[in-house]
């Protein structure tokens, strides 16, 4: 299997500081999307040997209203295994025709995160394909901060802004990234 970095065209280096942020709804969606099953202790290890992983973010609201939620189990795993969570409990509202919905957007956070971690890194690695990101790339590239966008152009549609893609540094489909983090592809590895 070739080294990441010759597979993405993408220059790490390993002195540099790399921060992950993962829009947990999108990530999920676009792992859903391609069918694919993500192995985040794999995942931290893929970044720690790009550089000097200061901070893996990930970003989910939950649903407090519940008995159980099928998020639970992974937040309050990763929460133990190195990645910082970042949540928010989800809202209900009713809309104009008297269904009910559920909001939980994280993008503001999110954001604000970024923008508070962009004095402190080299290299932003955000997960996710949501367009409304576009300026927030575009402010912490000003800081000098490189961005790489991880998400898929490979589904239909592509999970991807076409304006986010653009902004990006560097984009790295999520297709060639599962080999280095997807469950099948890590237990095929261990056995």
């Amino acid at each position: 299997m070739k080294n990441i970095k010759e597979l993405a065209h993408i220059p790490f280096y390993s002195d540099e500081k790399l921060t992950l942020f993962i829009d947990g709804s999108n990530f999920y969606a676009t792992a859903k999307a391609l069918d694919l099953d993500i192995d985040y202790k794999a995942l931290l290890g893929w970044a720690t040997n790009q550089g000097r992983l200061t901070r893996a973010y990930y970003y989910t609201a939950l649903s407090e209203d519940q008995d159980y939620s099928p998020i639970k189990p992974l937040t309050d795993w990763l929460g133990y295994n190195g990645f910082t969570m970042v949540t928010k409990p989800t809202k209900e509202f009713t809309d104009e025709r008297g269904r009910k919905k559920i909001k939980g957007n994280m993008d503001i956070e999110l954001a604000v995160g970024m923008m508070e971690t962009a004095d402190h890194t080299d290299h932003i690695i955000l997960f996710s394909g949501d367009g409304d990101f576009r300026p927030l790339v575009e402010a912490v590239q000003r800081k000098g901060v490189r961005v790489t966008i991880v998400s898929t152009i490979k589904s239909n549609p592509p999970m991807i802004s076409d304006d986010l893609r653009r902004q990006a540094d560097y984009f790295l489909d999520l297709v060639d990234l599962a080999g280095y983090i997807t469950r099948d592809q890590t237990e095929e590895k261990a056995a």
